[in-house]
């Protein structure tokens, strides 16, 4: 099972740190397909920390496309205000706000909508090559698609966002408070646009791979927005409320905001920007080898684009196109390999890069220089192995 960690500790760390002391997923989630073929071993990486826990999975398992779902217990985790402990019995989803008919529904009367089952990968806004990238997941997500009960609710076209708040709650203090700074309940909250929770492939979710959400993923149901950064994925959801004006709780314009550098001429921009839609990602997760053929296996993400290619190099050499996996759907994670034979004994290096549909490269780490937070870190990662 996941690590879990305390109320109180997440609280104290806050959603930065708290993103990095829960468990992720994809070494446990790639170790679920089982031992390597006979013939086959494992190539350890020479670039994991002398210190970093891998739970026993990143050196003795291998991946390939047969099993490509993320198992729930081995889902990564992030959490902000804990884990709420919801009756299913008296749960209710409330809409309100500009909507023509406010609705009131029972977790029974959800489950009677029309169904709607999808597979979608998607990783923590803090996910970054320091961590190895572990913060990522795929799994088989079933529930009902937002927009249908949007529409049945009679959404306003004066709404500018509508926002979905979670039942986990916890204290922030009020900076500029009258008298003074002082304490505030507040719900985790984050907001789509009309047109982005309209988009079809946007759902709420009941069922996580065929079984009903775990309470540590959000029971009784949560979130699923394709090609968005986890926090977006709300957790817990029992209140959809839509406004006219911008919604700027602190996961949307306090925490999740990524503060990076613009050159103007000879003067340097700060903007900040939200933590939204994924940016073009690949890494290389697994090397295997049988005889002098060798094995790279990875992963990739990416917004709602889909990708142009993925690439992979070995040292120095050409970038060559990977092979994608049959198993990969639209809104998966992209599952790939890329084979090679023969190499020199000694050290060696191995990297892969993305490309979307329209051009967007997956950049060099040195590249996000001029970025001064930890969000969105989706630069190449290098990858090390001695054969």
């Amino acid at each position: 099972m996941p690590n879990e960690i305390s109320r109180r500790t997440l609280l104290q760390r806050g959603a930065a740190a708290a993103s990095f002391a829960t468990i992720g997923g994809w070494e446990r989630a790639f170790g679920a397909l089982g031992t390597p073929p006979q013939g086959e071993e494992v190539i350890a990486w020479t670039d994991v920390p002398a210190n970093f826990n891998p739970r026993g999975a990143l050196d003795s398992r291998t991946l390939d496309a047969s099993s490509f779902i993320t198992p729930n217990e081995s889902f990564y985790l992030v959490q902000h205000y804990g884990t709420p402990q919801v009756d299913a019995a008296n749960y209710r989803l409330k809409l309100t706000g500009l909507f023509n008919k406010p609705l009131e529904l029972t977790l029974d009367e959800l489950k009677k909508r029309p169904r709607f089952e999808q597979i979608v990968g998607f990783e923590c806004g803090g996910n970054s090559n320091a961590s190895l990238n572990r913060l990522a997941g795929n799994a088989r997500w079933t529930g009902t698609r937002l927009r249908d009960l949007l529409r049945d609710a009679g959404l306003d076209r004066t709404a500018h966002e509508v926002v979905f708040f979670g039942a986990d709650k916890g204290m922030e203090t009020v900076t500029h408070g009258r008298g003074g700074p002082q304490e505030v309940e507040q719900h985790f909250g984050r907001s789509l646009t009309p047109d982005d929770a309209m988009r079809p492939e946007v759902i709420i979710a009941w069922e996580m791979n065929g079984v009903p959400l775990p309470p540590i993923h959000g029971f009784p149901v949560r979130l699923v927005v394709p090609g968005w950064y986890g926090v977006a994925n709300v957790k817990w959801m029992d209140h959809i409320h839509a406004q006219d004006s911008r919604y700027v709780g602190r996961f949307m314009s306090r925490d999740y905001v990524t503060l990076k550098g613009e050159q103007v001429g000879d003067k340097t921009i700060w903007n900040e920007s939200l933590v939204a839609r994924i940016r073009v990602k690949s890494m290389v997760a697994r090397l295997t080898r049988s005889g002098t053929r060798y094995t790279a296996h990875g992963f990739a993400l990416a917004g709602a684009l889909p990708f142009r290619s993925i690439e992979v190099r070995v040292d120095d050499g050409p970038w060559q196109r990977a092979k994608l996996h049959s198993a990969n759907t639209e809104h998966s994670w992209q599952l790939f390999t890329h084979q090679w034979s023969g190499l020199a004994a000694g050290e060696h290096t191995i990297v892969s890069r993305a490309t979307d549909a329209n051009g967007v490269l997956q950049p060099e780490q040195s590249a996000l220089a001029e970025k001064k937070t930890m969000w969105e870190n989706n630069g190449q990662f290098v990858r090390k192995f001695t054969v």
